[in-house]
């Protein structure tokens, strides 16, 4: 009895097996990839990419027509190699790396053997193919470009590489994907869903059909249009402002976050990273290593922010308690600290400063003080660092922000570590750090940063985190980017900062670029620009720098521009955003002068000094 009962166990447990078996195999496809069958091809199918648009709809990026020649390497058949290499104008080495490197990715997987065949090329190919087994012709879109700026906030799409390819399973060898920019960090947005036919094949590698009458096939899925908050003129006026300079502009909605321009110079022609011919273009501004066109200064170079921050070394004291409108200092040419040490300032010996003149004089010795009263109210150095880094970091300066941007830099506010770190034999003091007072010593701004805490000044105390989408198909934007961030500083305590930024155009420093009933409120500065140069430290001529926000009563732009080796702010820095002010208030420009010498100024020689010797221009 035990023997039939086990039997009949087994023959149970065999026809349950193989039960599930055959149903998996005949009846349950679920789970089954047609691409492990080698008698299935499949034949993708792409849709165009969104369309991007600018804040007013102007068309930025469209598409065009594309053909690439495909390969399945199993289904190559002998051909004159010769021939066909002629007709895709490659050589025959070039036909065996790119024959080789297909096989290895995939043997029976269609791969791009020559991307980007023009209309004409294709005209030329289409009827030969026949004769060429194992290649095939697939349309897709390139991109289009409708402007010839924003390179660097428009970014670029080009073929997936071996760690795209092995990390996310949804593109093929050859396929396209977002490099930089808005490409970039949208890209699952702008590409849609690519579509599938799986072909049946014979043993004789003839197509007999769809395979199971198309059940697995998907249809594309168009990608989606974008609307991003850049306008397209100004942008274009920006890039033109600073040719043959270098550096960065940003402008800020500040009632939104939104980046009205985001300019880095010097720049390229986005559309010259589309077509058969993008990879030398790309190599060559790859390796001017000189301009470096690729390396997007509005986001990743780092400056000190010099004058421009002694605005917020004004608030954290008013913060503070340490100061007050009518707090005063009398300036002898000047700052004496420490140890018989001296910062020199512009002011005239003798000057009696409150914040408001202060501030348009650009007085060295108001705002050292102010940020020695500021450490110096707390119990120890470290504290009262540490109270004055985090009023600062409340500004947005110090971190990335959380843009979706595609790459940038933190900068850096120093605190009580980093001095720990760089004194450890001795009890730093708030002398030590004295340069932090006038924007030098460890503080490191990216131009993003900059426009953000300007834009904050211009808000009275709030920031919303820059962005640069404004619609996705009337899908809403994250909330990240319309949640207010809160500074430290209370509202009360910007009015007369504001005023002293308001008397920089009025008679301060930049009284000569003022632009006739608007009323614009800004900050000049110049800051130390130091380099290695065989391999010893070299101080170069200062950097430009200018910040603003305007009209002063209800501001709708709020921009920072960076000018490197630009002198001193009030020689190219501030002229850049008078002009950049008008033209987004008014759509014209009436400081004709202005716009002239800033479209003709050159710093060509300057940036070449380090290659000639000639000497650098150094503000004493």
């Amino acid at each position: 009895m035990r023997k039939l009962l086990l039997a009949a166990i087994i023959i149970i447990i065999a026809i349950v097996y193989i039960g599930r078996l055959s149903y998996l195999q005949l009846i349950d496809s679920s789970n089954k990839n047609p691409l492990e069958d080698t008698a299935i091809k499949a034949v993708y199918d792409y849709p165009e990419r969104g369309y991007i648009y600018d804040r007013n709809g102007d068309l930025l990026v469209s598409n065009q027509p594309a053909y690439d020649i495909m390969v399945i390497p199993k289904d190559v058949k002998p051909l004159d190699t010769l021939e066909f290499c002629n007709l895709l104008n490659i050589t025959k080495e070039d036909f065996i790396k790119k024959y080789n490197k297909a096989r290895v990715y995939s043997p029976r997987l269609p791969s791009v053997f020559v991307p980007q065949l023009s209309k004409s090329e294709y005209a030329t190919l289409q009827e030969k193919m026949r004769k060429y087994e194992g290649f095939y012709i697939q349309k897709r879109s390139l991109r289009h470009y409708q402007t010839s700026s924003g390179a660097n906030v428009l970014g670029y799409i080009s073929e997936v590489n071996e760690y795209e390819l092995k990390s996310n399973p949804y593109y093929q060898a050859g396929e396209l994907i977002g490099r930089n920019g808005v490409e970039k960090v949208y890209e699952e947005t702008l590409r849609g869903r690519k579509g599938v036919k799986f072909i049946q094949k014979d043993r004789f590698n003839r197509d007999l059909g769809p395979y199971k009458d198309g059940l697995y096939d998907t249809l594309p899925v168009q990608g989606k249009d974008i609307t991003i908050t850049i306008d397209k003129t100004l942008q274009a006026y920006g890039e033109q402002l600073m040719i043959n300079k270098r550096g960065g502009i940003v402008a800020i909605e500040p009632k939104t976050g939104e980046i009205l321009a985001m300019v880095s110079a010097p720049s390229y022609d986005p559309a010259l990273l589309v077509g058969r011919e993008r990879s030398k273009n790309y190599s060559r501004l790859y390796l001017d290593s000189i301009a470096n066109p690729l390396y997007d200064r509005s986001i990743l170079a780092e400056y000190p922010p010099g004058s421009p921050f002694k605005i917020l070394n004004g608030l954290i004291g008013l913060e503070e308690g340490v100061i007050d409108e009518h707090t005063t200092i009398r300036c002898y040419h000047g700052y004496r600290y420490g140890r018989n040490r001296f910062m020199g300032c512009h002011c005239v010996s003798g000057t009696l400063n409150e914040l408001q003149s202060a501030t348009y004089r650009s007085c060295n010795a108001y705002f050292a003080d102010a940020y020695k009263k500021i450490i110096e109210k707390y119990p120890t150095p470290e504290e009262g660092l540490q109270a004055w880094t985090n009023h600062a970091k409340s500004f947005g300066l110090g971190n990335y922000l959380g843009n979706d941007l595609s790459t940038g830099r933190a900068g850096r506010v120093p605190d009580s570590l980093t001095y720990n770190r760089a004194y450890p034999d001795f009890q730093w003091r708030a002398e030590t750090t004295i340069s932090n007072g006038i924007g030098q010593g460890e503080i490191l701004t990216t131009p993003i940063q900059l426009a953000n805490m300007t834009a904050a000044i211009a808000n009275r105390g709030y920031y919303y985190t820059p962005h640069i989408i404004k619609d996705i198909e009337g899908t809403p934007i994250d909330e990240k980017f319309t949640t207010p961030n809160q500074t430290t500083i209370s509202k009360r305590h910007f009015d007369d900062v504001v005023l002293g930024m308001w008397d920089v155009y009025k008679r301060g420093t930049a009284r000569f670029v003022q632009v006739d009933s608007i009323n614009i409120a800004g900050k000049t500065g110049t800051a130390e620009n130091f380099t290695k140069i065989d391999g010893k430290r070299q101080q170069l001529t200062d950097h430009s720098i200018f910040i603003a926000f305007a009209p002063v009563e209800n501001p709708k732009i709020a921009l920072a521009v960076f000018v490197e080796n630009g002198y001193w702010g009030s020689r190219y820095a501030a002229p850049i955003a008078s002009l950049m002010v008008e033209k987004y208030l008014r759509g014209k420009i009436t400081r004709t002068d202005l716009e002239k010498r800033m479209l003709e100024g050159s710093l060509a020689d300057e940036y070449a000094k380090p290659l000639s010797g000639e000497p650098f221009e150094i503000n004493q």
